[in-house]
């Protein structure tokens, strides 16, 4: 729910990038069947996307057996979906060379493409990071951890009703439905003082671990904890990176996930204001898993998870992302960027990840996964793959 998604709450979701970029337009069509396809292959650890493959096969398990999915304008079954993975899992496992892959992808699969993020150049994808964080932390107020992250509070309720129509807020004394408290009211306020989970020692880090939706905590004894989301105050998520450069502090290819980092700590007041421009708020609750999950509730897959507006972009299709990815020296400088093909599975999504034109791609824990992700704003295209029916054209 994907860090550096500073442009992405949370994840259940899911990189600081999104902080930037996040608010393009929605095209349509959502998913089109293209008039040409890349070469299929793959550049990630084959054990990994085996993985992430038999977990969203667990998913589709756990739906009802009549559930269907409008994808490409076509009903598919939760029983055909599947069979789509099991066949992809076989042609896996035959180790196919690349040219072989290819041939078995075409031969056996139709293939969407999503619609992407401008009307002027369809299928053009924004293609952020994020990862799993690693925070300092005390379970008691000592300086210097004194910004407290909180558990889900008691008054937060949510109306009923359509799910699109569902607010999330708070009963006052006279019984009538408000907002819930923003991300300033709740910082300045204490209003929510007594349902603090951890507490860390800088502002920015608390506000990262909002963004990217989940984390791990070192607290003072040593032992490692992991910090899960458990909900937020129903305000809209909005890019701080995006801000600055709407304020023209930054343009938008200097801002990443340092350079926001930075400007909090040297402009104590103006920082702030920044991260209180955000209004959205997110809780959380310990893990029992020490693996972050995304939106389907499923443990998250590094480099193979990714989160997609599921409201628009098909969830249980295996999917194909041809992007680039940064490669740093031993220092942890930027060499260069190189290609990236991949076979990836829509486990997540994010409040910042909107439309058909976003993928947000998670890459884990650890200092690559953080370092790719605060940088990661690529174009790049993502395919849903989707097994032929009998009888049914390539291309509709």
């Amino acid at each position: 729910m994907p860090l550096y998604s500073i442009f992405r709450p949370p994840l259940l979701a899911a990189g600081i990038v999104i902080l930037l970029l996040s608010g393009c337009g929605q095209p349509r069509p959502t998913l089109f069947a293209p008039s040409s396809l890349p070469r299929f292959h793959d550049d990630g650890n084959p054990a990994s996307l085996q993985q992430a493959v038999a977990a969203q096969r667990r998913y589709l398990a756990n739906l009802e057996d009549h559930a269907e999915f409008v994808i490409g304008g076509r009903i598919y079954t939760v029983e055909w979906l599947d069979q789509s993975l099991i066949t992809f899992q076989e042609i896996l496992a035959g180790e196919p060379e690349q040219a072989e892959l290819d041939r078995l992808i075409r031969e056996n699969f139709k293939i969407y493409q999503a619609g992407g993020r401008l009307e002027a150049d369809p299928g053009e994808m924004l293609v952020t990071g994020y990862y799993e964080p690693l925070l300092e932390g005390s379970l008691l107020p000592a300086p210097p951890f004194v910004y407290p992250l909180y558990a889900t509070p008691l008054d937060l309720v949510e109306n009923t009703g359509a799910r699109e129509n569902k607010k999330i807020g708070r009963i006052d004394e006279s019984g009538e439905f408000l907002p819930y408290w923003t991300r300033e009211e709740i910082e300045r306020s204490g209003v929510l003082a007594g349902s603090e989970l951890v507490y860390l020692k800088d502002p920015f880090d608390a506000f990262l671990l909002h963004v990217q939706g989940s984390g791990k905590i070192r607290l003072r004894d040593g032992s490692i904890r992991a910090l899960h989301y458990s909900g937020n105050n129903g305000h809209p998520y909005t890019s701080i990176g995006r801000k600055l450069v709407e304020d023209e502090i930054f343009r938008l290819e200097e801002v990443d996930t340092q350079k926001l980092r930075d400007y909090v700590a040297d402009n104590q007041e103006k920082g702030a204001e920044l991260l209180n421009a955000n209004r959205r708020y997110i809780f959380f609750a310990w893990g029992e898993s020490e693996h972050p999950r995304g939106s389907l509730g499923l443990e998250l897959t590094p480099g193979r998870s990714i989160a997609v507006d599921h409201r628009v972009l098909p969830a249980p299709a295996v999917a194909y992302l041809v992007s680039r990815r940064p490669l740093f020296d031993d220092r942890g400088v930027l060499e260069r960027w190189q290609p990236l093909y991949r076979f990836v599975l829509a486990q997540d999504s994010g409040a910042a990840i909107r439309g058909p034109g976003r993928v947000d791609l998670f890459w884990g824990s650890g200092e690559y996964a953080e370092a790719a992700a605060g940088i990661m704003k690529e174009s790049g295209s993502l395919y849903f793959l989707i097994q032929k029916q009998p009888g049914a054209a390539d291309h509709e």
